[in-house]
This record gives structure tokens, sequence and C-alpha cells, in this order.
């Protein structure tokens, strides 16, 4: 029966014939860490903010229906209460999406920041390690 010849060794020597300096990668990696803390911030924040306002609007919209559900004296009434939550139902729908927008609007412009902030870091390491390596 054939063996299969271990490679642990080979492989461990043909490493070690190259060898990496692996500050580079742990400042990479502390990096992209930093900023998916950050990015996930924004995203929490953004989701914090967005719950809020649907659970207000959730909530405005069930007075409001309480309102239209109560009994009434004429049958008018209740066209006109029907009307009157339609109306206060499009006003709110109006706000709260200008509100979701708004979230949106700041969550977007705070990537971008991040985004470029973080661009002009990597730049800078990146600018660095080819200095030292050519140092070397």
């Amino acid at each position: 029966m054939a063996n299969t010849q271990d490679f642990t060794a080979a492989l461990k020597d043909m490493m070690g014939a190259f060898p990496v300096d692996t500050t580079a990668f742990d400042g990479a990696f502390k990096s992209q860490a930093d900023l998916t803390e950050k990015l996930s911030g924004l995203a929490l924040s953004a989701v914090e903010q967005s719950n809020a306002i649907s659970t207000k609007w959730t909530n405005d919209t069930l007075a409001k229906m309480g309102n239209m559900a109560k009994a009434k004296a004429e049958p008018a009434d209740y066209a006109t209460a029907m009307s009157d939550f339609a109306s206060a139902t499009a006003e709110a729908a109006a706000e709260n999406m200008a509100a979701f927008a708004d979230i949106a609007k700041k969550v977007q412009m705070d990537t971008v920041e991040l985004m470029m902030a973080a661009g002009k870091t990597a730049g800078e390491e990146a600018n660095a390690a080819v200095k030292k390596a050519a140092k070397k």
C-alpha cells in the first residue's frame, strides 16, 4: 500500500525561505476592524432611529383608527371620519418618509466621510510600507 508523503517540513522550509513582515498585515487588519466597527455603529444608529419613527407612526395610526372606529350618530359622519383618517394618514406618511430620508442622507454622508478617511489612512500606510521596503 502506498504511503502519502508528509509535506509539512517541506512547506515550513519553503515558507522560511521567503520571510514576510506581518506588521503590514496586522496594521491592515486593525484598520479594517476599526472601519467595520464605525460602519456597524452607523448602521445600528440608523436602525434605532428608523425603528423609533416606525413605532411612533404605528402608534399614531392606531390612535387615529380608534377615533374612526367609534360609533357615529349619522351615516355621513362615518364618511367624514374616514376622510379625516385618510387625510391624516397621508400627511403622516409624508412626514415619516421625509424623516426616513433624512436618516438615509445622514448615514450616506457619514459613510462617505468614513470611507474617505479610511482611503487616506490606507494610502498613508501603503506609502510608509513602500518607503520602508525601498530602504531595505
